[in-house]
């Protein structure tokens, strides 16, 4: 198991950066398009203090938002923590008081608060825009309103008092056709709880609509996917206890026993309608897309064959399996028709890929045709003498585009010492066809120990790099980021 204590006193990428900064022109290598004119923001964790114990996740780190805004044909870049009450608590002290992951009973006693753990997130998972406002994202807590230009912290959101959950989720799904936000949060009554609370937020910031449903058992539900017509519910093998949190445990354990299940019901309904559908282990984790067709909902997910973290122990005492921690891009299909409860799965690429999948915005809840996510290639060229370290195993140095209809892919390589993050699909302005726009993301470049944002053709990318930016330093590290234009946050 890692040890995240001793991280905090390397170098290199797995360090914490612990600065905040911003480089006013970066340097760019290649031609930014003209027509790309917004921000890149995203979102990771970095911690400002070591952890309390030294096998805690790495999920616990604090906030950390960057933004790259582009204009022009010109860049610039800026980064700050997120001020969440726990971060200004940190600092107040200058040491950590927070103890494991989403664990309040191993806080320190002199902010120790277990009937409010909300109040203790780091806000460091993703970033979203709606209704003008930017957002940071966790799912053990409430929004946090960051200002896109300064990207200062403004403070929770509770949406003017209406979220009635004490959380809310990192993966809200955008409508395109209505422009609402599709949202839940788990946990929502306090620890260990297996109550959902979903509601649809207008364009104006308003909740229009909400209901509350329960879960099979308790579990961890980071993501969810949404068609026009239904919410839909994966449930993975994660598990935990108040029992398990009031002993001073870590919060997650991964019980092999599990089924998954997916729970599909109406976006419009009261929750009654809820139907449950059962299937192997599975980690579902993150999703790329569903759409209604007639009676069948089907699903794109890169869904993962079991426990891949690390740090969330087994409840059945066996070691951690690397063979199960494997994502496959799968199509799963479900026939509401069906007297049964089961569901149709099918891998449709034989090789894994990094779960962290994006489609074109404009098709979400929509029968899409593409997906797009890293992935590791040992065929690519792979420089070990210069790549300070990086295993070619774990260099996530290609994007893909998979197209679901026809089972091939195109990719982009990044280089031969640089792995990659998370993309993101940028619609290319005017135009309307799927997949029409460009993918922006950042790779580190661990020969030059630096970061590089990639802009690539979504439509070619074969071709390699469009332009390329670079910072004369490491950026923290991403979990998500997120494109918005310029009119988005004007």
């Amino acid at each position: 198991m890692v040890d995240f204590a001793q991280v905090q006193s390397k170098t290199g990428f797995g360090a914490p950066e612990r600065f905040e900064g911003e480089v006013a022109d970066c340097e760019v290598l290649g031609r930014i398009p003209k027509d790309l004119d917004g921000s890149f923001f995203r979102v990771g964790g970095d911690f400002l203090y070591p952890p309390m114990f030294h096998d805690d996740a790495p999920l616990n780190s604090d906030g950390y938002i960057s933004a790259f805004r582009l204009n022009n044909g010109r860049v610039s870049y800026r980064g700050r923590y997120v001020r969440t009450r726990r971060y200004q608590n940190d600092l107040a002290a200058g040491r950590q008081l927070y103890g494991y992951y989403r664990n309040p009973y191993t806080d320190d006693p002199s902010i120790r608060d277990p009937e409010h753990p909300n109040l203790r997130t780091v806000s460091n998972t993703t970033p979203v825009v709606h209704g003008g406002r930017l957002f940071t994202l966790k799912e053990d807590g409430l929004p946090h309103h960051i200002d896109p230009l300064t990207l200062e912290t403004k403070g929770t959101w509770d949406f003017d008092g209406q979220w009635k959950s004490q959380t809310f989720t990192a993966h809200p799904k955008l409508d395109p056709l209505t422009g609402e936000m599709v949202a839940f949060g788990y946990e929502a009554s306090g620890l260990a709880t297996n109550d959902v609370y979903i509601a649809t937020v207008g364009s104006g910031g308003r909740v229009t609509h909400e209901m509350r449903v329960k879960t099979p058992y308790m579990t961890m539900l980071h993501d969810v996917a949404v068609t026009h017509r239904r919410f839909i519910i994966p449930m993975c093998g994660y598990t935990t206890s108040l029992d398990i949190l009031k002993a001073g445990k870590i919060h997650w354990w991964w019980d092999n026993s599990k089924p998954a299940y997916i729970g599909v019901l109406s976006r419009t309904g009261d929750g009654s309608d809820i139907r449950w559908f059962k299937g192997p282990p599975r980690c579902m984790m993150h999703t790329f897309n569903a759409y209604d067709d007639g009676d069948k909902v089907v699903i794109y997910a890169p869904f993962w064959d079991g426990n891949f973290f690390p740090f969330f122990p087994n409840t059945d005492g066996t070691a951690f399996d690397p063979k199960r921690a494997r994502a496959f891009v799968r199509k799963i299909t479900i026939d509401l028709k069906s007297k049964g409860e089961g569901y149709e799965e099918e891998i449709l690429y034989p090789f894994p890929v990094v779960d962290l999948g994006k489609v074109d915005p404009r098709a979400l809840t929509l029968h899409n045709r593409y997906g797009y996510t890293s992935f590791a290639d040992a065929t690519r060229p792979f420089d070990a003498a210069h790549a300070n370290g990086l295993a070619q195993g774990r260099a996530n140095n290609c994007y893909g585009r998979f197209d679901f209809h026809t089972g091939k892919f195109d990719a982009y390589f990044a280089g031969p010492t640089h792995t990659l993050q998370e993309c993101s699909f940028v619609p290319r302005p005017g135009g309307h066809e799927e997949g029409d726009g460009y993918l922006v993301g950042v790779a580190q470049n661990y020969a030059e120990m630096r970061s590089e944002l990639i802009i690539a053709d979504a439509r070619d990318l074969a071709a390699g790099d469009v332009a390329r930016v670079i910072l004369p330093f490491r950026t923290s590290a991403q979990v998500h980021g997120i494109w918005a234009s310029a009119q988005e946050l004007a």
